[in-house]
Parts: structure tokens; sequence; C-alpha cells
């Protein structure tokens, strides 16, 4: 492949991931309690737990994506784990027949009405893992690596302890 694609590639994908994962976020804050419904109707989270997950998880998916935007360390980390989680939630779901709303974006979205069923979302974090993976890789491949902030934090926290 040519090596101007290859370079390009990068910010590109991470950038895509970056502005779904914050979209995702943002969209569902406005409206948490809805968000809060359709946790519940998965049935894997305590009743008690729902709200505190419906506010933090959106946040979560917030921080992670910017943390992406800024090719943070730890970012793609925490959107690969979450993808993850997200496909196994959802396979969950499907396995049990239920016929509710993903949940990816803000309940009700109009992209959930026009792709109804748990399958599509499933497959739409499967392409996003995909593009994950390939930034792992791309990563390996070019030996880049992302801005680690805690690191040069510690680090210099450090200096000031051993002076």
């Amino acid at each position: 492949m040519n090596n101007k694609v290859l370079k390009w590639s990068y910010p590109v994908i991470r950038w895509a991931i970056a502005i779904t994962f914050v979209y995702a976020g943002a969209s569902k804050l406005p409206d948490t309690e809805a968000f809060s419904e359709l946790i519940g109707a998965y049935g894997l989270v305590p009743e008690s737990m729902v709200p505190i997950v419906a506010v933090l998880l959106p946040i979560l998916e917030i921080l992670a994506g910017i943390g992406l935007v800024f090719d943070l360390r730890g970012s793609l980390f925490v959107i690969t784990a979450l993808l993850l989680l997200f496909i196994g939630v959802l396979g969950y779901a499907d396995y049990l027949g239920f016929d509710i709303d993903c949940g990816c974006f803000s309940p009700g979205d109009p992209e959930a009405k026009a792709f109804h069923g748990l399958r599509a979302a499933i497959l739409k974090d499967g392409v996003l893992v995909g593009c994950s993976a390939y930034l792992y890789l791309w990563r390996i491949k070019t030996s880049h690596s992302p801005i680690n902030i805690l690191g040069t934090t510690f680090n210099k926290m450090l200096q000031g302890v051993k002076s």
C-alpha cells in the first residue's frame, strides 16, 4: 500500500472513531433518564446503579473520544474495551431475543429506528473493533507511541521528589 495512504490512514481512522465516541456520549447526556431506562432494559446492572451508569458511561465515552483525538495513551485501550463490552452486552441481549434499542446513541435516535435490531449494532461495533485493531497494528509497524500525559506528569513529580 502507498506510504502516503498509510501515513494518513492512522489520523483519519483515529478521528473517525473519536468523533463517533464523543457524539455517542454527548447525545446520551441530555436525557440520562431515558438512557437509564435503556440500560435497565438489559437487566445487567443493579437497579440502584443504573442512574449512575447512565451518567458515567457517556462521560467515559466522551473523555475516551477526546483522548483519542489528541492521541493520548490509554484512550484507544478504553475505547476498545468499551466496544468489546458493548458487543458482549448486545450479543447477550440478542441471544435472549430482546427487541430493544441498542442504546448506541441517544435513546430513540433515528439511526436506531432505521437500522432496528441488535445485530446491526453488533456489526457496527465489530467494524469499530477492526478499526481499533488497525490503529494498534499501525502503532506497532511504525513504532508510534501515543502521548503519555500521566507518565510525563509522574516523571516530573518523581524528579522533584528525588531532588
